[in-house]
């Protein structure tokens, strides 16, 4: 029988998106990655109700695979109906890709192009296809895989959950075996890092939680031009058979993993889980500070003990300085804060179009105007695979003026030259 030994969750918002829109369930023996579509104000959306469907858990009854396909289908719908009804989120959508680790085997449920991978013996194998326009051309033998990482149309998906009001799932049932490790990815991993790279980090991390954040860095060290997710499972086997082991759904058995993570931007917790502290530290001194005076830790739980106080050494009148002098630097850092929140506030509501140092056109957000120091008023925002000489030189006057922009103007321009409708 087997069982999930060892897992990790985590989730990057990358070095050029100012929010995460990818959501994540990481509850054994059910995983899932959602990579939402549509601007933070509706792909983040789409993604978090596709993974809260899955909170449900399982129907019972049904095989792994109609299980699975059924919640993405009902996920779907939701979206699709909420779409409808509210004009700010029209058109939203999300991938998903889920696993549910049975007793023998890893059922697989899946629809856009986040990817589920898995390491065995060595040996990396990607579980799922991608439903996007490139991958279609490369299938039909019209793209190379090289020309692929760099066509203008990359990010266009031809299957999500939400623009449509039915959706197909792409399902698949894998006998697992002890030792192997799955990866559940969003495309801000997969775009950034090859396939081999993969492979190598995985293989000089055994521990997950390192393999995982090796992934982020390297994703963000490749240039971090998305939202980054990242899920790993690791199985075991187990001689205690449970009594009822067909391979049906369960949805009411849930099984903590040694290190079940709560981290980042959208990790949603089990229904049954209770607040989660945004800080993991925090958490621990919550479950010490809950426990009974002298009672040992829950297992798997690292409580940082409280430092003692410090011996008050100084006079009381020392003292009373001291706190005097410490209260007008807080009132005066206070002030300072505020000022440059409001200008920092301001720069980060208007956006420009320019091209980066390679030639591409490139979404920023601020003014394009640098300070005597050479700080800059801009940061990188979004960079797009379409390079500016293959526009006309009209349309690059016209385009690359650095006409400041609302974030809706700018997104919209930037979504219609990708998909090649400005020419």
């Amino acid at each position: 029988m087997l069982r999930v030994a060892e897992q990790y969750a985590g989730t990057d918002t990358g070095r050029q998106r100012r929010a995460n829109e990818d959501s994540v369930l990481a509850h054994a023996p059910l995983f899932v990655v959602a990579d939402g579509m549509g601007g933070a104000q509706a792909g983040e959306v789409a993604s978090r109700i596709a993974v809260d469907e899955f909170r449900r858990g399982l129907r019972e009854g049904d095989t792994l695979e109609s299980a699975l396909a059924q919640r993405v289908r009902e996920a779907n719908a939701r979206i699709h109906e909420r779409s409808q009804r509210r004009a700010e989120q029209a058109g939203m959508g999300t991938t998903l890709t889920a696993i549910h680790v049975g007793p023998e085997r890893v059922s697989v449920a899946h629809v856009g192009d986040s990817r589920a991978y898995r390491l065995r013996e060595g040996r990396l194998e990607r579980l799922t296809e991608d439903h996007t326009l490139v991958d279609e051309l490369i299938r039909q033998g019209r793209l190379t895989p090289e020309e692929a990482s760099e066509h203008p149309q990359r990010s266009v998906i031809t299957r999500a959950l939400g623009p449509e009001a039915v959706v197909d799932v792409d399902t698949s049932s894998l006998k697992g075996q002890a030792g192997d490790i799955y990866l559940l990815c969003s495309d801000g991993l997969t775009t950034m890092v090859p396939e081999e790279r993969l492979a190598t980090i995985l293989k000089a991390n055994p521990r997950l939680r390192d393999a995982g954040e090796a992934l982020i860095a390297a994703a963000n060290e490749a240039g971090g031009r998305d939202n980054i997710t990242v899920v790993l499972v690791r199985l075991e086997e187990v001689h205690a058979a449970p009594a009822a082991g067909d391979g049906r759904a369960t949805g009411g058995t849930r099984e903590r993993a040694p290190e079940e993570l709560q981290t980042a931007a959208h990790v949603v917790a089990p229904a049954d889980a209770g607040a989660v502290a945004a800080d993991p530290r925090e958490a621990e001194l919550a479950a010490a500070s809950a426990a009974p005076s002298g009672a040992a830790p829950a297992a798997g739980v690292h409580v940082r003990r409280p430092r003692p106080p410090t011996p008050a050494g100084a006079p009381p009148a020392q003292r009373r300085r001291r706190l005097r002098r410490g209260a007008v630097l807080a009132a005066v850092l206070v002030v300072l804060g505020l000022l440059g929140g409001g200008a920092y506030a301001a720069l980060q509501s208007v956006y420009f179009i320019g091209t980066n140092g390679r030639g591409l056109i490139t979404l920023y957000r601020g003014v394009p105007l640098k300070l005597p120091a050479g700080l800059a008023l801009y940061s990188s925002d979004y960079v797009t695979g379409v390079s500016a000489s293959t526009l006309s030189p009209v349309r690059r006057r016209q385009l690359l003026d650095h006409s400041l922009r609302s974030e809706g103007d700018a997104a919209a321009l930037i979504r219609s030259l990708e998909l090649g409708q400005l020419e």
